[in-house]
């Protein structure tokens, strides 16, 4: 396949290294840019990897330029919510101002194509739970806040150039690479599989739940769960609408159905085989109930078609990476 490289920020982290996988899988020209800040060097295999800041602008023109670049996956940012409410300004500085530099960047080196990495989190809290891309955006915290700026600019920049983008807004990822090559390996993380995966292998005392009085049918909150290789092949969805020049768009990716934390933590147990230590905690600020993703869009527009829409399947793949960091760890 002869084709121009695909830059991918953030190549050396969660998302984006299955991405890379699935990429280069298919016989794309893939380089990586990470400043490693967050990511780690194993994740991107044998991929070119530049070490560097997507803020730095002579380093990302560099890169644009030498490599040949006509697309961009734009993963790099932090990404915990807490963090972003503490820290305000080291998202809107990361997320947000670096976003700026590299999209300057990519204008000025002609690249055609950009597929940015944004979050449901720009929804906040929609009253019913479920979140079309018609919904109202109304992020609670400066995480949301920092993508959903990231998205004004891609769109006033694309109606403005000839570079085109897709934003996909993602709900909760989840799972690892289903041949253990990759997963997420980040210290103290927060996503609720990954949190309860580690605490059946031994690397926590208990799981705890924020929050039983939800008005959901078993009391704890409800979220849209999907499976890290089904987000990534959206991402390939999306290079291949905008190379046939698809019109610039804004798309939800989740499955359209939720669990509770009540369900994940049974799964968990379920294929585990046993029982975790699970404390019961007070709610914790800004929790939506239930936040579902509206995901016919996605479907129609780029005939993306998820292959592992399973709870247990999901949280396999998860323990089998956490077992494999017992062994190997990152």
């Amino acid at each position: 396949m002869n084709r121009a490289t695909i830059l991918v920020t953030g190549g050396a982290g969660y998302i984006g290294s299955h991405v890379v996988l699935q990429l280069r899988a298919r016989g794309e020209r893939v380089v990586v840019l990470d400043d490693l800040s967050r990511g780690f060097r194993q994740a991107v295999l044998d991929t070119p990897l530049v070490v560097g800041k997507v803020g730095d602008r002579e380093k990302v023109l560099e890169v644009l330029r030498t490599h040949g670049v006509d697309t961009v996956m734009h993963f790099a940012a932090y990404t915990i919510v807490p963090e972003s409410v503490s820290e305000p300004l080291k998202y809107y500085g990361n997320n947000t101002c670096s976003t700026r530099n590299l999209v300057e960047c990519c204008v000025e080196a002609g690249v055609r194509n950009f597929v940015f990495s944004s979050t449901a989190a720009v929804y906040g809290m929609p009253a019913d739970g479920v979140a079309a891309e018609s919904t109202a955006t109304a992020p609670i915290n400066p995480y949301g806040t920092s993508k959903l700026m990231s998205e004004w600019m891609l769109r006033d920049t694309a109606a403005a150039s000839s570079m085109k983008y897709v934003a996909l807004r993602y709900f909760n990822v989840a799972g690892s690479d289903t041949e253990c090559r990759v997963g997420q390996a980040t210290p103290k993380a927060t996503l609720l599989v990954k949190v309860a995966c580690e605490a059946a292998v031994g690397k926590r005392t208990h799981i705890s739940i924020f929050g039983t009085d939800y008005p959901t049918p078993d009391g704890t909150g409800i979220r849209d769960y999907i499976h890290v290789e089904d987000l990534a092949t959206a991402h390939l969805d999306a290079l291949d609408y905008l190379r046939v020049d698809g019109a610039s768009t804004v798309l939800n990716v989740g499955y359209g159905h939720g669990y509770s934390v009540r369900q994940v933590i049974e799964s968990v147990e379920r294929v585990a085989g046993k029982r975790l230590t699970v404390r019961e905690e007070p709610r914790r600020a800004g929790d939506p109930p239930a936040l579902v993703a509206s995901a016919d869009r996605i479907r129609a527009e780029l005939g993306w078609k998820p292959k592992l829409d399973d709870l247990d399947t999901i949280v396999n793949t998860a323990l089998k990476w956490e077992q494999r960091l017992l062994q190997n760890p990152w």
